[in-house]
């Protein structure tokens, strides 16, 4: 096994805990239910990623109301009160971060699916975005995860070698992609699993 000299973290679900329920579940009147079909109907997963490989939020938001107009409501609050599905920072995962950084080892990178747009606002509430030796946002690459493309970018933006690097991300399609140019990758599903599997790489903290 080669030795590993670069982290490369995704920001949502693995450092910032990001989540349209917190809007949608009060505005649904806790109908999780409905919910759930607003956002496999309306917003879906697929909508969103469009604004996070860099399609305008207001375009994208029109787009849909003229399509769903009886859902006018509800689409305008996906973006109007994006800041509010920001959930606050995961506590053990920016303890791991600290610790790779003090440990002066590691090159540590972001690549994140994130809207320009909203980007800014995450970067001015979570000072540990500052921390990163570099952030590739796919909003201002008009790409995303999981096209090679934008992998391939961070690798050569970065100068990282593949095989000398880790990808930590919490979609397990995300990290497939990574794993077929040579990036090897560790799926996170909590802080305490995140720091089990680094040492699995001879990363002890």
């Amino acid at each position: 096994m080669k030795k590993i000299d670069t982290i490369i973290f995704d920001l949502g679900g693995v450092l910032i805990d990001w989540n349209p329920e917190y809007v949608f579940l009060d505005a649904f009147n806790g109908d999780r239910e409905k919910m759930q079909w607003f956002f496999e109907n309306i917003c879906t997963m697929s909508w969103n990623e469009n604004q996070d490989a860099g399609y305008p939020i207001q375009q994208a938001t029109n787009d849909l109301v003229k399509q769903f107009p009886e859902y006018k409501t509800y689409i305008e609050m996906y973006y109007g009160n994006w800041e509010d599905m920001l959930g606050g920072e995961i506590s053990g995962t920016v303890k791991i971060f600290q610790s790779l950084l003090k440990a002066e080892k590691y090159k540590i990178v972001a690549l994140t699916n994130w809207s320009n747009e909203t980007f800014p606002i995450a970067k001015k509430q979570f000072e540990f975005l500052n921390w990163f030796d570099g952030i590739v946002v796919s909003g201002d690459e008009k790409t995303r995860k999981p096209f090679k493309e934008i992998y391939n970018i961070c690798l050569y933006r970065y100068n990282i070698t593949p095989e000398n690097a880790i990808f930590i991300d919490d979609s397990l399609r995300n990290i497939e992609a990574a794993n077929s140019i040579g990036i090897r990758g560790i799926h996170f599903k909590n802080p305490e699993q995140l720091l089990s599997d680094l040492k699995l790489f001879n990363i002890k903290l």
